[in-house]
């Protein structure tokens, strides 16, 4: 397996995993059984870091599909190399970086981590686009 597949695939299994701490603190809000019901959406959620760590998730999300749709693109097209391998770790640190920082609230250096999470999907799209 290529190394971009590697990361693509640290980072979706990290992504997916960013939700536990929004339920973990659900259920101390609200208990188990409420939780694992269907009242989810008209319980309010108390903790900002809480909502933030929702709001983390939802931005890795996104971020993930541009991710993963570059990185499939150079594996079918074999345009990996040292720089998309590279790229693709960046981008996983980044990612998790950016979680940490949103979760506990330090805005610009959120949007900073976004930005570089941004480039790095840049780099990975002027690979493919035959740019650099």
């Amino acid at each position: 397996m290529s190394q971009e597949l590697v990361w693509l695939t640290a980072t979706a299994l990290m992504t997916a995993l960013m939700w536990l701490p929004y339920v973990i603190n659900r259920i101390a809000e609200l208990g188990l059984l409420t939780t694992l019901g269907n009242t989810g959406a008209v319980e309010p959620v108390n903790n900002a870091w809480a909502i933030r760590a929702q709001r983390a998730h939802m931005n890795a999300l996104e971020g993930l599909a541009i991710f993963a749709t570059l990185v499939l693109a150079i594996q079918v097209g074999q345009l990996n190399s040292d720089l998309t391998a590279k790229v693709a770790a960046a981008y996983f640190f980044v990612r998790a970086a950016h979680y940490v920082v949103y979760l506990i609230g330090v805005p610009m250096i959120r949007t900073l981590l976004f930005a570089a999470g941004l480039v790095c999907q840049i780099i990975l799209a002027l690979v493919l686009l035959g740019m650099i």
